[in-house]
């Protein structure tokens, strides 16, 4: 079987790293395609994973439409030689278009509701996996799984956190620090979208500071007063720091969750963030399990950060309530590997682990 994997987001690499080498021991090949971006890149081959770059970054939100069809077209071609069995993807959009061009079966994974690329991907994709919660619905071809897309790399069967490591880089694990992710918001999700605010990375700086280090991991250009915060490990090593760290703040999506699921007090601020039309991921981990905070405004979110980190009795609560959730959801790389193999040309449905289909 010929697997075909894209990567357009360094979060997209950790996600189908285990699933590769799941995929490879069964004797299955697979092709990994990507777009060059500040850290995709350089983790696949920190990792070891053959892949060719299709697309280069796009300096703007105007030029994403143009790297976006140079992409597909590319992708297109490669596939065109490879004839692959199965084309997947996070988000899907390239995968979602080119797959039934060259015959294949295409497996789109989302988690974020709401999202207007998806009305140029879903309904092409043949399936969608989404966690079990997910409030759209795409019929037939929708697979559910009791999980969250970063337990494909922080489950505990997939991600062994190690102290050694920090140390070797400076930092020293059993001291109190905290780490801050600022994103940069030029995907295509984020049109119309916004984090924080240049004052409130400041302000979230210098109330963390009183609680020991801070360490910043920023895919956006740092100020000068800031710099000295950076993060001093290797992209690659940067869930041992989230694991190991007192406390998560930030404007990520993604580092957010990684930290609920690794049991690290987070909490989120983004204008995705709003009560009424939040992410189901978000709502479930805050409502359901108390492992994160997530507001749109900044204010609220400076005021959380102080309360949470004043409270003694933070990191026994979250490592108990993160106990729970591990008991609950499901080793998703094993997930991601059932399906894709699942997916044969005759088109038969996943059966490995999923909820059930959408009604």
């Amino acid at each position: 079987m010929r697997v075909i994997v894209t990567i357009q987001h360094p979060a997209h690499v950790h996600f189908y790293r285990n699933a590769i080498d799941i995929l490879e021991d069964r004797g299955h090949d697979v092709f990994v395609f990507a777009r060059e971006n500040d850290l995709a890149v350089p983790l696949l081959r920190e990792y070891g994973i053959p892949h060719e770059v299709l697309a280069g970054p796009q300096d703007s939100l105007l030029e994403l439409a143009k790297v976006q069809a140079t992409y597909e077209y590319r992708l297109f071609r490669r596939a065109r030689e490879i004839d692959p069995d199965v084309m997947t993807a996070i988000g899907g959009v390239a995968v979602s278009h080119v797959a039934p061009l060259v015959g294949a079966r295409s497996v789109v994974f989302v988690d974020n509701e709401g999202i207007t690329s998806h009305r140029i991907t879903t309904p092409f994709a043949h399936v969608v996996c989404t966690p079990a919660r997910f409030g759209d619905h795409y019929g037939d071809k929708h697979v559910r799984y009791e999980g969250y897309q970063e337990l494909a790399y922080l489950h505990p069967d997939r991600f062994d956190p190690s102290p050694d490591r920090l140390r070797e880089h400076g930092v020293e694990p059993d001291e109190r620090f905290s780490l801050l992710r600022f994103k940069k918001w030029d995907a295509l999700h984020d049109v119309g979208e916004a984090g924080l605010s240049p004052a409130g990375k400041r302000r979230l700086v210098s109330l963390l500071d009183d609680y020991g280090e801070v360490y910043i991991t920023s895919s956006d250009d740092l100020p000068s007063n800031l710099e000295q915060h950076r993060q001093p490990i290797p992209p690659h090593l940067v869930h041992d720091l989230l694991y190991y760290a007192d406390f998560y703040a930030g404007d990520s999506a993604t580092m957010a969750t990684e930290a609920a699921v690794l049991g690290t007090p987070a909490v989120r601020v983004q204008s995705f963030a709003d009560p009424e039309t939040d992410m189901s991921n978000f709502v479930e981990l805050e409502e359901e399990y108390g492992l994160l905070r997530s507001t749109a405004d900044e204010e609220e979110a400076i005021d959380l950060v102080s309360r949470l980190v004043s409270d003694p009795t933070l990191a026994e609560t979250w490592r108990r309530r993160r106990e729970r959730l591990l008991e609950e959801k499901i080793d998703v790389a094993s997930f991601v590997a059932d399906v894709l193999v699942s997916q044969t040309r005759d088109g038969r449905r996943p059966r490995a682990r999923a909820v059930g289909t959408s009604q």
